[in-house]
């Protein structure tokens, strides 16, 4: 059902002067939804690849970033590149690994800025191995980084989000949220983002009462530390050419207008959805 500008449907939900069915009865410019100006980031794997361009995105409309990995000099340099936009930075190092840590980091992020809006889990491990060959401490550490790591970081997050009635998660899944891969063993990790999905599914179920929208994005290959043994020597091109459309991997900024969109008001009643990123991968 669609409610037309002379309904009374829009006016009953709208949760701020962003959203969008408040843009749309104002008759505002819809480029406002996409303003994050005085909202608060957190973005985990914000050192190098996909978090970075994430990082940079969110600042590039306004938002104030805390930076979460392990590599403090790595971190300090993208601090360094996103305050050039104008915006507030706050760097923690932090092994999402360890459960302590993430409270830690969480706690000392709401210290710093007052709170925590967005959350963009996106710190990821890709450990590859036939899966009768996988290693019990590879598959365990898959499974704390990639799975573990963002329900605790959503979990602590939420607490401050669920007393403003108010926030944004989103979680970095993949193509291999919902397909397996018949050329490189990626067992391991699409089990953690499978899992992923179906954890963003039910905190979106769980915490839509709360204001609070969970979602995922899902790139395909992007060039990142992960994926370079495959980018640069794994066959890629061969592998593209039948699997992806487009016959390419994604290229920086690609993921921009996803983000921004979970992360801004213009997704205030998209919750519990994953969005590819993938040159059209998952189509076929």
């Amino acid at each position: 059902m669609s409610l037309g500008r002379g309904d009374e449907g829009p006016a009953l939900f709208h949760m701020g002067t962003n959203d969008a069915s408040y843009v749309l009865e104002k008759g505002l410019p819809m480029t406002n939804l996409f303003d994050l100006t005085g909202k608060v980031a957190l973005v985990t794997g914000a050192s190098s690849g996909l978090g970075v361009q994430m990082a940079k995105a969110l600042a590039g409309n306004g938002a104030s970033v805390a930076l979460v990995a392990r590599r403090k000099e790595r971190l300090d340099a993208v601090a360094s590149e996103i305050e050039g936009l104008g915006v507030e930075t706050y760097v923690r190092t932090c092994d999402v690994s360890d459960v302590e840590q993430i409270k830690q980091t969480v706690e000392d992020v709401e210290r710093h800025f007052g709170r925590i809006d967005i959350l963009c889990n996106n710190a990821g491990l890709g450990l590859s191995a036939p899966a009768e060959e996988m290693s019990d401490e590879n598959w365990l550490t898959m499974m704390d980084v990639n799975l573990n790591a963002p329900y605790f970081f959503a979990r602590e997050c939420a607490r401050g989000m669920i007393e403003r009635g108010y926030g944004k998660i989103i979680n970095t899944g993949s193509i291999h949220s919902t397909v397996g891969m018949l050329e490189w063993p990626v067992g391991a990790y699409a089990t953690t983002k499978g899992g992923l999905l179906m954890m963003t599914k039910q905190l979106a179920v769980e915490w839509a009462k709360y204001g609070i929208t969970v979602n995922a994005i899902g790139p395909a290959y992007f060039p990142s530390e992960m994926t370079g043994a495959i980018l640069d020597g794994g066959g890629f091109d061969q592998v593209a050419a039948i699997r992806c459309p487009m016959g390419r991997p994604g290229r920086e900024g690609e993921l921009d207008g996803a983000v921004l969109y979970f992360a801004s008001d213009a997704s205030s009643y998209t919750t519990g959805q994953l969005l590819t990123i993938d040159g059209g991968w998952t189509a076929i």
